[in-house]
C-alpha cells in the first residue's frame, strides 16, 4: 500500500500506479478541491447501490479516487471491486475504511442493501486539512471508530504482533490526541496526531480482523442508519468488559495504551466528549434488542471474537447500554 500525506502527492501517486486519470467518487462538498490530476468522471451520489452504474461510468479512468468519509470510501472500493481499477482513498474523517478491502452498500438514508470484497487497495493520501471543519460529533464518533479497530485488532482471531504494534500505538495516540482535537478543533498539530494514530488503527484493522463490538455496531446501525462511528462507542464498553474473561492479557495491553485501568470506562469516557452513550439516546427500540442481537451473532466480527458470543449474551451487551 502506498501511504502519502498532503493532498499535493496525488498526481505523483497515480503517475506510480500509472494512472493517467482518476474517477472520482466524492460528494458534491468535495469538488472544488484542488487534485492536481486528470477527472475523467464525477460520481456525486454517496452513498449509493447503483455500484454498477458507477462503474460503468469510471470505465475510461485509470484509477478510482474516493474522498470523504466512510461512506464515501466503501462506494469507491465498491466501484474498484466492480472495475478493477486501483482505489487511491483520500479519508476526510478518522474512519480507516481505506485500510480494507471490504465494504457495504448503503442507501441514501445510509440503510445497509448489501456489500462484498475485493476491492483494488493502491494507495491512501492523507490531509489533516480536509478534517478542520469536521463537526464534533462527527470528529468523535469516527474517532472512536478508529479507536474500535485498535482494541479488537488485539484479540480477533486474527491478531498478529505487526497489526498489535500499530493498534497500541494509535489507542495511545487517539485516547491522548481525541480530547485536545474536540478542545480546540481548529488546531492543525492535534488533527494531525490524531489522524495518525486513526492510520494507525486501520492499519490494525487492515492485518487483524474485526470482533465483536463491531458486529453489534454493524447490526445496529445498518438496521437504522446510525452512526457506525457513534455506535463504535456505545458497543465497545461491554465487548471490552466481556473479552476480559477470556483474554485478559490483551484487553489489559489496551488499558496500558489509553492510560487507564479499566479500559471500558475510559471509553465511554471518550466517547461522552461528542456523542451518546446510550442506544436509547439514538431511538433504538429496547424492543428490537433481541432481534440485533441475533443479527449480530451471525456477523463475522463476531465469529472473529476470541469465543463468538450467543445471541442471548448479546443481547445482554446491548441492554447494558440501552
Amino acid at each position: 500500500m502506498i501511504v502519502r500525506w498532503g493532498l499535493d502527492s496525488l498526481p505523483d501517486v497515480l503517475r506510480e500506479l500509472d494512472a493517467p486519470s482518476a474517477f472520482l467518487v466524492a460528494s458534491t462538498r468535495w469538488h472544488g478541491l484542488a487534485l492536481g490530476v486528470d477527472v475523467a468522471g464525477t460520481w456525486d451520489e454517496v452513498p449509493s447501490v447503483r455500484v454498477q452504474d458507477a462503474g460503468r461510468a469510471a470505465k475510461t479512468a485509470g484509477a478510482v479516487v474516493a474522498v470523504g468519509g466512510g461512506s464515501a470510501i466503501d462506494l469507491g472500493k465498491a466501484v474498484s471491486a466492480e472495475t478493477g481499477l486501483p482505489l487511491v482513498s483520500v479519508p476526510t474523517t478518522y474512519a480507516g475504511a481505506e485500510w480494507t478491502p471490504y465494504f457495504g452498500i448503503r442507501d441514501q438514508k445510509r440503510r445497509v442493501h448489501g456489500g462484498g470484497g475485493g476491492a483494488q487497495l493502491a494507495a491512501i493520501v492523507y490531509d489533516p486539512q480536509l478534517t478542520l471543519e469536521l463537526p464534533p460529533a462527527t470528529t468523535g464518533g469516527t474517532a472512536m471508530n478508529a479507536l474500535a479497530h485498535c482494541a479488537e485488532a488485539l484479540y480477533a482471531r486474527g491478531h498478529n504482533d505487526d497489526a498489535d504494534e500499530h493498534a497500541l500505538t494509535g489507542a495511545q495516540v487517539i485516547a491522548q490526541w481525541l480530547p485536545e482535537v474536540l478542545e480546540r478543533p481548529a488546531d492543525v498539530e492535534a488533527r494531525t496526531r490524531l489522524l495518525e494514530g486513526a492510520m494507525h488503527g486501520g492499519a490494525a484493522l487492515g492485518g487483524s480482523m474485526l470482533a465483536l463490538a463491531h458486529a453489534m455496531a454493524q447490526a445496529v446501525g445498518g438496521r437504522y442508519g446510525l452512526p457506525h462511528g457513534t455506535l463504535n462507542g456505545i458497543c465497545l464498553p461491554p465487548a471490552l468488559r466481556f473479552n476480559a474473561a477470556l483474554v485478559p492479557d490483551a484487553v489489559a495491553r489496551f488499558a496500558g495504551a489509553v492510560g487507564a485501568d479499566d479500559p471500558a470506562v475510559r471509553v465511554e469516557e471518550l466517547a461522552a466528549l461528542s456523542g451518546p452513550t446510550r442506544l436509547r439516546h439514538l431511538d433504538v427500540p429496547e424492543a428490537d434488542l433481541a432481534d440485533l442481537a441475533a443479527a449480530a451473532a451471525q456477523r463475522p466480527g463476531n465469529a472473529a471474537n476470541p469465543r463468538p458470543a450467543t445471541p442471548e449474551e448479546i443481547e445482554a451487551l446491548l441492554r447494558s447500554v440501552w
